[in-house]
């Protein structure tokens, strides 16, 4: 994680008396009145204070990295096994490049946790990994599930117990589903898991960030979403700032995803992003995302399409390294998607519907187009939004 450097930090707070909750101070844990949405702000200063700063407004977390132990002492440990589950996720969402993101149900990894007297303590050590046709490090500190647990034991403070992690991928690599944030939510979540999940899915998203930054760079538009479940929009990172956006209940929305047999290693479609842009392509993707974000909020699947599929700076130069890609997102339109957009880096390709009937056509057209345009083989999904996020599966005490 990033080294915290500067002057002594305000603590900013709404306090409410009714119950109790946990803040920081001086990196430790202490007793505080809840915090409280309030549409404005109060500032309280901590005179002491030199590692956190939290802003509350409406569903938002605030948390200033380096952030080490956030628990008053080591936790004990309540169960001796947990399996944890991580969606994929939809990043970018075609204009909200690298500050918004979501997350899709029926997708993702799983990780194993449980305590061993064979591991030192404080350490990771990863037995098997499974669905990766032996792509990946077994290595703790290579391997994205190893950084992020290792990462999980530092912010609980648990440096009694070794931990030995078992990794299955239900995700492609570099498939643009948020497949290393995946394995990265799935370990920081069974981990926190076997001590009772004292840490809450904001704070663990810390330990996901240091896993992605091995990978892609220190981002959170796929790891914030994989762990707190639906939409989740990254305000800022210095601090860490994340806010959940809520598509409402009761009102479909679904993602028709298609995973083209290409890969496109994020770095490598990261090196193609223009340096400089225009003011008018700036106030352009500016508005779309605004739209988009308004979308979300009154949960409406048809602007949602239409924003999503105005990007004029990032898909443009992408779009042309995936082979068929624009034929893809003309044939999703044609068949009735409200819109379509690369996921991630690519090479997958996502498409807006609300019915699964609809969904279902479209991802035929697609996979369609990807052969006859790109001469590639692809595989298709129609999913619903994932509100929950990683979540533990299965537990034994």
């Amino acid at each position: 994680m990033e080294t915290l450097a500067g002057p002594k930090l305000p603590l900013q707070c709404h306090y409410s008396t009714r119950s109790k909750a946990s803040l920081l101070h001086n990196g430790m844990l202490c007793d505080q009145p809840s915090l409280k949405v309030f549409p404005f702000s109060v500032r309280r200063e901590c005179v002491k204070s030199q590692r956190l700063q939290v802003t509350c407004e409406k569903k938002a977390t605030v948390l200033t990295p380096p952030l080490k132990q956030l628990t008053l002492s080591e936790p004990k440990v309540e169960y001796k096994y947990v399996k944890a589950f991580a969606p994929a996720t939809v990043a970018n969402l075609g204009p909200g490049f690298d500050f918004l993101g979501c997350a899709v149900d029926g997708l993702g990894d799983y990780v194993t946790a449980e305590v061993s007297e064979a591991v030192p303590a404080g350490e990771i050590r990863i037995e098997a990994i499974t669905g990766d046709n032996g792509r990946l490090s077994c290595v703790p500190e290579d391997n994205c599930a190893g950084i992020a647990g290792k990462a999980t034991l530092e912010l609980l403070g648990a440096q009694s117990v070794g931990i030995i992690l078992n990794l299955h991928k239900g995700l492609p690599l570099g498939s643009g589903l948020g497949s290393s944030a995946a394995s990265a939510a799935a370990a920081a979540a069974a981990v926190n898991g076997l001590f009772g999940s004292p840490l809450s899915k904001a704070e663990l998203v810390h330990a996901g960030l240091e896993s992605e930054a091995t990978v892609s760079g220190y981002h959170a538009d796929n790891v914030a979403p994989s762990l707190m479940g639906g939409f989740v929009l990254v305000r800022s990172y210095s601090p860490l700032h994340l806010i959940p956006l809520t598509f409402p209940s009761g009102k479909d929305l679904y993602f028709v995803l298609v995973i083209p047999d290409f890969e496109a290693p994020t770095k490598e479609m990261r090196a193609v992003l223009p340096k400089e842009i225009s003011m008018k392509t700036h106030i352009a993707n500016c508005s779309q995302a605004s739209a988009l974000v308004t979308a979300v909020l009154q949960g409406d699947p048809s602007l949602l399409g239409a924003a999503l599929s105005s990007d004029s700076i990032v898909e443009p130069q992408r779009a042309p390294l995936i082979p068929g890609m624009s034929a893809v997102i003309a044939a999703s339109e044609k068949a009735g998607a409200y819109g379509c957009t690369i996921s991630g880096a690519g090479p997958t390709a996502v498409a807006i519907t609300d019915t699964l009937e609809k969904g279902k056509a479209v991802a035929a057209a697609m996979v369609k187009a990807f052969k006859e345009h790109g001469g590639l083989k692809a595989e298709a999904h129609v999913n619903r939004l994932d509100r929950e996020g990683a979540r533990i599966v299965e537990y034994k005490a």
